[in-house]
This record gives structure tokens, sequence and C-alpha cells, in this order.
């Protein structure tokens, strides 16, 4: 055949074909759309260059995304952070389905940004925005995205419920009120899975729209690692961890996930109860001790559901069982604290040795990184001890009062009897527990210990002072309960 005769067949081929070609075309197409494949939404505020090349160019909306992917890189090692986030925005609405770029668009509101403005409230604006970005807009076009949900529970754990951040008390303060003011002040889990009156419909709705939370999951939380106070981001912090785990499939992320869950709960134990300070009109945060039980059963089940981290996953549950009794102790609850100083006996025979009584071990575990041989350490630990037994006091926290004081006692106890001669005591040893006393009343009353004046006067009624500042303190505070202070 000659090369003219190949040609015209090869053309006619070709011809013959296209109405195949498009029918498949049409085809594809219509299947890239349903699958969430196809993205030609038209760019806003993009420069014109910009707007133009991604219409021209369609389909190859990816490779746009690819270059300015890099110069993100570039402005990220430069720390132009602002217009960082203004190119990953255009990244994202060229590429909705890039994971990766929802998370460090997230991370730079939230971390980057937010620390650029010394006041809180400006911070808050932007560490919001980086987890309405993830709840709202990333997880909506990427639900199965594991990264995007250890993202979200990270900024919930670190960036607000730690103290990474100077800001930290206030962007939990505006947390709390954000969902005070939408829910109110008690959020009653049966009523929102039931809701029968407009408030409760209300209420729902605003819980799905505006936090995107799932009551129904919210009570599966509490119930598997809770009771969470939902006013704090410890529960945040464990809500979508642990729907991310739902989507997760693979080992080395699972395991993240599941020890923001358990650093989440402990947390909680420590601060995950609101508590209001009504001389100061503000919001305090201590001990969750409801919680207990039902975190230490979620570390046996991540224990039985990774075996191959289970000896990881103990080391973090000896040090919340140690926290734990100390958190009963301080607080008067002696049973409790014994109960579960037998529990890790037995079941952590490494962690507390079988001798160990509880008095004994709350001291040394209280007083563990302080140098027994140096009196100006123990004098600082004990002073704090008898200031947040008094704070405690002041607030009508009596029951933690009490335990602080009885710790104050124990701590100042077990170093005084390294003395046996008094020429020992005068030079090594401590003040006696009433000098104390006097000591941290006087700088109460200079301001000191985070004390205001409103906050004193609170103290004075609640701990029996003296309206004449000058007096003595009396030797032992009595609150008006059944048990005495140990501080006498």
């Amino acid at each position: 055949m000659s090369k003219r005769a190949r040609k015209i067949l090869l053309v006619t081929l070709a011809v013959l074909m296209l109405p195949g070609i498009r029918f498949v075309h049409r085809k594809l197409n219509a299947e890239r759309g349903q699958l969430g494949l196809t993205h030609t939404d038209v760019l806003e505020n993009a420069p014109p260059a910009l707007a133009f090349t991604t219409v021209a160019l369609g389909g190859f909306r990816g490779l746009i995304a690819n270059v300015l992917w890099f110069r993100v890189s570039d402005l990220q090692i430069n720390g132009n952070y602002f217009e960082a986030v203004s190119l990953s925005d255009w990244i994202t609405k060229l590429q909705p389905d890039m994971g990766a770029v929802w998370a460090d668009r997230a991370w730079n509101m939230s971390y980057n940004i937010s620390v650029q403005f010394p006041d809180f409230h400006d911070r808050w604006l932007w560490i919001n925005s980086g987890i309405e970005l993830l709840r709202d807009e990333g997880l909506r076009y990427n639900p199965n995205d594991v990264e995007l949900y250890r993202e979200l529970a990270w900024i919930y754990q670190d960036k607000i419920g730690s103290i990474t951040d100077y800001g930290n008390n206030y962007f939990k303060a505006a947390l709390a009120t954000e969902i005070t003011n939408a829910l109110g002040v008690s959020l009653n889990l049966d009523t929102l899975l039931s809701p029968k009156t407009d408030e409760d419909r209300r209420h729902l709705a605003l819980l799905h729209e505006r936090f995107k939370l799932d009551p129904a999951w919210m009570r599966h939380v509490d119930e598997h690692y809770g009771p969470f106070d939902w006013r704090l981001p410890e529960a945040h912090a464990v809500y979508w961890a642990d729907l991310g785990l739902e989507e997760c499939r693979n080992a080395d992320d699972r395991i993240r996930l599941r020890r923001i869950i358990w650093q989440s709960m402990q947390k909680a134990v420590q601060k995950g109860r609101l508590v209001i300070n009504t001389a100061d009109r503000r919001v305090e945060f201590g001990p969750n001790l409801d919680m207990i039980p039902n975190a230490n059963r979620a570390y046996e089940e991540m224990k039985q559901a990774e075996p191959a981290k289970a000896d990881y996953i103990s080391r973090g549950q000896k040090s919340f069982l140690k926290d734990a009794i100390c958190f009963f102790y301080t607080h008067n609850r002696m049973a409790d604290a014994a109960q579960w100083l037998a529990y890790t006996k037995t079941n952590f025979p490494d962690a507390i040795p079988a001798e160990t009584k509880l008095d004994e071990f709350v001291v040394a575990h209280v007083t563990e990184s302080v140098d027994d041989n140096n009196p100006a350490r123990v004098n600082a630990l004990v002073e704090g001890l008898i200031g947040q037994h008094f704070y405690n006091l002041a607030i009508g926290e009596y029951d933690q009062a009490n335990g602080y004081a009885l710790l104050a006692r124990r701590v100042w106890e077990r170093y005084q009897t390294k003395f046996s001669s008094k020429k020992q005591q005068a030079q090594l040893g401590l003040p006696s527990l009433a000098e104390f006393q006097q000591r941290v009343r006087e700088q109460i009353i200079r301001g000191e210990h985070g004390f205001s004046p409103a906050l004193r006067e609170q103290l004075r009624a609640n701990g029996g002072w003296p309206a004449d500042t000058n007096a003595p303190v009396p030797n032992g505070l009595q609150p008006s309960l059944e048990t005495k202070s140990s501080l006498k």
C-alpha cells in the first residue's frame, strides 16, 4: 500500500472513531462528576493571570496547584505566613481533595499567624478560623481523610487545652463562652437526641450547623471516655480523634489518634471541670474526677485493640493512675484514693511497690522532683500547697482545700523527719506550719498567689479570717464543713 493510501485510511479510521470517543468522553466526565473528581469552580479574588490560566487550562488545575504548592513551601520557609495562607486558599479551590493543603493552611492560621498578634482576642479569632476551616470545609470535601481529623483534634488539645500559648486561658474561656451562649450552661444530650420544644430544636440545629457535632456521637464519647464538660477543649479533641479512628486503616495513624485521646483524658482529669470564680468574675478549671473509671477502662480497651503497642499505652496509663490517686487524695476522697492505689499495685506492680502506703505514695509523687537536701525548694513547695489551700477555700472548693492542707502537712512532716537533732533542724529544717500559714497569708494580703481584693474578702468570709488584717492566722482554718482543716 502506498504512503498516500495509508494516510487516507488512517484519517478515515480517525474520523469514524470520533463519535465513539465523544461517547466515552461524556461517560467519563459524568462519572468524574459523580465521584467528585472534577472541580470547575471559578476562583474568587485571584490575580487576573491566575484566573485566566485556570479557566483556559481547565483539566490542568492539578498542575497549577502543584506549582502554587511549591511556592507555598518557599513562603513558609521565609516566614511569609499571610501570603502562604492566601495561596493555600487558591489551592484548596483548585484541588479541594488535597487534604494536606487544608491541614497546612489551618496550622498556619492557628499557630504561625495567631502568634503574630499580641492581643489574645485577635489570636483566638485566627485559631478559631483554623478550626472552622478544617471542621466546616476541609472535612466536607475530605470526609475520609484521617490526617484532617487528627489536625483538628490536635488544635483543640494542644493550642487551646495546653499551655503552649500564653493566651491559653483566654482561649479556653472563649470556647466555653461560645458554646454556653449557643447551647446554654447545661448541655443535656438526652434532650438534644429527642427534642420536644422549639428551644431544644434550636439548640440541636446550632449543634449541627455551627459546631458540626452529632449528639449521638457525643453520647458515645461521654459513655466511652468521659463524662466530659463539652464547654472545654478536651471533649472536642476526643470527639474528633475518635471520629478519625472510624476512618483509620493504618496502624501508625491509629496510635497517633489514640495518643491524642489518652492525653486529652489525662488533661480532662487534671482540669476538665469548669469552676466559676465569683469574686473575680472569671472561669477557672478544676479536676474532673468522675471520668477516672471510664478513662481507665478506655486504656484497657486500647491495649486490647493495639496489642503491639500495649506496653507503650501502659506507660501513659500508669502516669494517669498515679495522678488519679493524688487528685482523689487532694480532694479529701481518701477511700477512692486507697482503692485506686490498690488497683495500681495489683495491675502494675512495677509502678508502685506493694508495701507503699497511701500517704507515703502521694507525698513521694508530689515531691519526686524536689531535692530533699535543698530546703529552699521544699520550702517553696509547702508554700505553694498552702497557697492552693487558701485559694480553694476562697472559691468554695472545701474538699480540695482540705486535701491541699493535708498534703502540705505530709510534705512538711516527711522533710522534718530527716533531721534527728534540733541543731540539724535549725540549720536545714523548715519553719513550723503556723509560720508557713502566716507567711502565705501576708503574701496573699500583698496581692500574691493570684488573689484579687475581692477574692481576699471572700477568703476572709469562707476561711474565718478576722477583719483585722494584723491579727494572727487561726491555728487551723476551719471551713463550714464536718471535716476540719488539716493545717493545725
